[in-house]
């Protein structure tokens, strides 16, 4: 059995596809028409300043989320271009030549509007449905109100999450992602990624964004308990103006629960988001664990400046 690695790996899902990345680089494999496997490699883009903003507590958590989906997009992009071309209409031309950094930059841009923009409508809707009941006796009150907030935020999200798991392609999305994590378990457990091996890995996974979102609904609620819910405008703009807070104090208690994850005591606190990974990942078959352990090792020989990755079993 392999000792347990020191190079952290975070990845996320695409379409028919898997990405992962590490300290400086990310690759991704997404599965053809005709059932072959293709591959795509991207070094990370480190800016000096921002690097260092990732070391300042609370504010690395937004810096990590921005990069994300930087570094991402180029791969969501690949995958979306890529995944459903007949391999005969293939030109010679290659995915990265293809990749301008103007293309990636406004994609990442585009990337972060909506994700802050959905991030708005979910927290403002809410506000204002639980401001609805405020003159009712039983909702009325400011902590009452907030707690009502919370848990129309968090039906919402549900919801949602469930709505979409029903269609065919967000099912396999979901799929992948759950490749990902059984990957990235079966990694850090100091096992080999092997087919066998990952199957018989856990789906879901600490650090996974899914529970990062889980989070901002119950830091959310403290947090808007120091502001006040009358008048309804002030509301509204403190939802929005506190939202980086919530970010990065969500980003904070993510970070605990995965370094407790294996405490005797404290492992529970991240239960709730492991749980919400029951709606957003799925059993992978052993044909999309293929993908997922291509695109990891293709990872870790870019990351570990390797030709040949060697394993046991």
């Amino acid at each position: 059995m392999n000792s347990k690695p020191t190079i952290p790996v975070g990845g996320q899902a695409l379409v028919e596809g898997v990405m992962f990345q590490g300290r400086s680089e990310s690759a991704s494999a997404i599965r053809r028409k005709d059932g072959s496997i293709e591959t795509f490699e991207q070094a990370r883009i480190l800016v000096p300043w921002v690097q260092s903003l990732k070391k300042v507590p609370f504010l690395r958590g937004i810096v990590a989320l921005y990069e994300s989906l930087k570094n991402g997009s180029a791969h969501m992009n690949f995958a979306s271009d890529r995944y459903d071309v007949d391999p005969s209409e293939d030109t010679n031309t290659s995915v990265d030549q293809k990749q301008s950094i103007w293309m990636i930059a406004i994609i990442a841009i585009v990337g972060v509007i909506s994700y802050v923009f959905g991030k708005l409508i979910f927290n403002v809707t809410p506000a204002l449905l639980a401001a609805m009941f405020q003159d009712v006796p039983l909702f009325s009150g400011h902590v009452i109100q907030n707690l009502l907030e919370g848990g129309i935020k968090l039906v919402l999200l549900l919801s949602y999450l469930y709505l979409i798991s029903l269609t065919p392609l967000i099912k396999r999305v979901f799929q992948y992602h759950g490749a990902e994590h059984k990957v990235i378990n079966c990694y850090e457990s100091g096992r080999p990624v092997t087919v066998e091996q990952v199957r018989q890995s856990s789906r879901l996974h600490y650090r996974c964004g899914s529970s990062f979102i889980l989070f901002t609904v119950f830091v959310g609620i403290g947090v808007y308990m120091i502001v006040p819910i009358d008048p309804l405008w002030l509301r509204l703009v403190s939802r929005i103006a506190l939202l980086p807070v919530v970010i990065g104090i969500s980003f904070e208690v993510l970070q605990f629960t995965n370094r407790f994850r294996d405490h005797r005591f404290l492992s529970f606190l991240g239960k709730p988001g492991l749980s919400l990974q029951l709606l957003t990942t799925r059993e992978p078959n052993d044909e999309q664990i293929q993908v997922a352990i291509e695109a990891f090792e293709t990872w870790e020989r870019k990351e570990l400046g390797e030709s040949v990755i060697h394993r046991e079993g």
